[in-house]
């Protein structure tokens, strides 16, 4: 028996057995501000868990469908909103700590939960008799005297049972059901690959010769050796393809081929031919996605999943990126040609072999670096001292404060899933709660690369009308504290965590009614927005000098270094852009297609690139085998929204700095406004009665330095 299976025996055995035992995810917990119980749930009481939930919500929906009384918007929009609460609470723990701190135990299980839960979906979707009362109240939707909230929750519901295959005949739907069940166990399956890849021993580089570093910072040399003799091989040096590892390494290393090394590593993983190998996968599941998007009478699935978002159809998408895209690699070709020459006069000196004398992408962080000193004397090894993540999120905390009065306590002794986790108390200045904010910062071998908000439990308002506040997280992968140095943090790390922040601000500020519109439920191609918006707020002078502070000396950032950092705020933007639009294009080529018969996943990423015109000096931002955005996490055709969304924040920054003021308190109170609103309305019509007007393309090409 192979040791899979015997997990999976295991499991369900340690399942059965807590059936009959106190389940801390079953109960209301007894905790400050109702937050999960973390400390108490095992591994055990997962299974059990979403066995019952799914359970209670299958009776929930089943009271619905057969209420004898006439369908209203009551006892059927509103009562369908209201189910699932014990569900959303285990989804919320499991699902968190899946991705954040996993094992193979919780792998094993999401494999198991996974078709439970597209078959509770599709089981309550594709019931007829459930969206019959649904087309019932929505056919009289003229009549029912709704408010705006009320008319868009009754919109959305009937949309989401229509575009999920509500009116699809049966044959069809029980087709859609089986497409559901298998897209879901693929989305796992590709996940659990990259991280199995970013975790392999086949990619742990261990140094042994430290001439190898030469020009890597002394942290960064101190977090590889803390790395490498935390897996055995003290004196030595491990880098990994975690960004927090390598990108030092590209960053600052002379070794070319080193950085060349460290590169690959990252930019093939699950592209070995071995077992984590994610080719057939993503073949699988275009082929998938083409056949579902054709159950509906589209074309191709981009235009299947765009038909709710603001973008509405491919064309438009295409279109946009394209404005934007021409520019952009006007911009990076200039760049490259600069770091071209600092390559040349580096090979001149050292007289290595002509055959490397083109530039290459582990070249560009490298030579970049180099001529950000040269242009703005900005070394970023002279900047992180003042970037203490303590201190960076103190920073973020300060900016929710002035813009929206929020203020944050640190909570003590709450339950978490890792010790590393913090929870803080966010609250109005009257002391009112708007909610509890978890942060989870550091790299560890359970957690999947990058960086995310998600709602651990979601705010709406009840029928008694108590106004259940929201429990979020912020998650990332930043430098862990070394023994000599506490967590500090690239440029690069201040922008993520005040986006991610900004992320967990649209959840926690969020006024809705109704679970289904509330914080971050919105159209992909806006939800952005509130994150992005608050990356601008990272290196304004007056914001930098609440919270860059030296870790030793506790200095304050001098202004010179202010000025350097604001001066070289346009340097590289063409790299930056370039390198997050063709992901974009990749993305919407890859889901205009119409067919994945003979799909041949590397050569079809080249042909995109050849496509797009793209030099060989810079590489995807995401290659197809590591691309969770569009394989994992539901950012399918919608990858674009990044950049769509960066001509709204742009376009909202500019508000504020039309006034003079970055906190000028009508306007900031116009975009809490906006925030608080979730989905509650057309994303559209709040940004014009935000702004007054459509965002203005434009400003977003100015901040890049595209246009005077």
């Amino acid at each position: 028996m192979s040791n899979k299976i015997k997990l999976f025996y295991i499991v369900i055995a340690m399942s059965l057995l807590a059936c009959n035992k106190t389940n801390p995810l079953l109960e209301q917990p007894n905790t400050p501000y109702s937050v999960p119980a973390f400390d108490q749930v095992k591994i055990e009481h997962y299974l059990p868990a979403f066995e019952e939930a799914i359970r209670q919500n299958k009776a929930e929906v089943e009271a619905i469908i057969n209420n004898e009384a006439e369908p209203t918007f009551e006892n059927t929009i509103v009562a369908l909103d209201r189910t699932g609460l014990l569900l959303d609470r285990v989804v919320g723990v499991f699902f968190n700590v899946l991705e954040a701190d996993g094992n193979d135990e919780m792998n094993e299980i999401a494999e198991q939960v996974s078709p439970m839960l597209s078959e509770l979906s599709d089981g309550i979707i594709l019931n007829d008799a459930l969206f019959q009362r649904v087309k019932f109240v929505y056919d009289q939707r003229d009549q029912l005297g709704l408010n705006p909230e009320q008319m868009r929750l009754l919109t959305e519901t009937y949309k989401n049972f229509a575009d999920n295959g509500a009116n699809l005949p049966e044959e069809k739907k029980a087709r859609l059901k089986e497409i559901n069940q298998e897209l879901g166990l693929l989305s796992l399956k590709f996940g659990n690959n990259v991280v199995a890849e970013t975790n392999s021993d086949e990619v742990k580089r261990f140094v042994t010769d430290e001439a190898l570093l030469k020009g890597l910072p002394e942290s960064a040399k101190a977090a590889a050796a803390e790395e490498a003799a935390a897996a055995g091989h003290p004196g030595e040096w491990l880098f990994t393809p975690k960004r927090t590892s390598f990108t030092p390494v590209l960053q600052y290393c002379e070794n070319r081929e080193l950085r060349k090394q460290l590169l690959m590593d990252y930019t093939t993983r699950a592209n070995h031919d071995n077992d984590n190998d994610n080719k057939a996968v993503i073949t699988r599941e275009m082929e998938l996605r083409i056949e579902k998007a054709k159950l509906f009478g589209y074309d191709n699935p981009a235009d299947y999943i765009l038909a709710d978002c603001m973008a509405k159809n491919h064309q438009t998408v295409d279109a946009f990126l394209a404005s934007v895209w021409a520019p952009s690699l006007a911009a990076a070709k200039r760049e490259a040609a600069e770091l071209q020459k600092l390559l040349d006069e580096d090979l001149a000196n050292s007289q290595q072999p002509t055959a490397n004398s083109q530039l290459q992408p582990w070249d560009w962080w490298y030579y970049a670096e180099k001529l950000r000193k040269a242009k703005y004397a900005l070394d970023e090894e002279e900047i992180k001292p003042y970037f203490e993540l303590s201190n960076v999120r103190k920073g973020a905390f300060g900016v929710a404060t002035k813009l929206y009065g929020l203020q944050f306590e640190k909570l003590e002794n709450m339950p978490v899933y890792n010790k590393e986790v913090e929870v803080f108390k966010v609250t109005e200045a009257d002391g009112s709660l708007v909610g509890i904010l978890y942060t989870d910062y550091f790299p560890r071998a359970g957690k999947r690369p990058g960086a995310w908000m998600n709602n651990i439990l979601p705010q709406y308002i009840d029928a008694e009308g108590v106004d259940h506040r929201p429990v979020i997280i912020n998650v990332g992968n930043f430098n862990k504290p070394t023994a000599g140095n506490p967590s500090l943090l690239s440029m690069d790390d201040v922008e993520t965590l005040f986006h991610e922040f900004g992320h967990a601000l649209h959840g926690l500020l969020s006024k809705a009614h109704y679970k289904s519109l509330s914080g971050t439920n919105t159209p992909r191609d806006f939800v952005e927005l509130p994150s992005q918006f608050m990356e601008n707020y990272a290196y304004e002078p007056e914001v930098l000098k609440t919270y860059a502070f030296h870790y030793q000396t506790g200095e304050v950032i001098p202004d010179e270094l202010i000025a350097k950092i604001n001066a070289a705020g346009k340097f590289n933007q063409g790299f930056v852009t370039t390198e997050l639009l063709s992901a974009s294009i990749l993305d919407m080529d890859f889901h205009e297609l119409t067919t994945a018969e003979g799909l041949d996943v590397n050569a079809f990423e080249k042909q995109s690139l050849e496509k797009m015109g793209m030099i060989d000096e810079i590489i995807v931002r995401y290659r197809p085998t590591f691309y969770n955005h569009i394989f994992t996490t539901g950012y399918e055709a919608g990858y674009y929204s990044y950049t769509w969304a960066a001509v709204l924040d742009a376009d909202a920054f500019a508000a504020f700095k039309e006034t003079g003021d970055l906190f000028e308190p009508e306007t900031a109170k116009r975009f809490r406004h906006l925030l608080e609103q979730g989905g509650t309305r057309d994303a559209q019509e709040l940004y014009i009665e935000f702004r007054g007007k459509e965002a203005d393309p434009k400003n977003l090409l100015r901040r890049k330095g595209f246009i005077e």
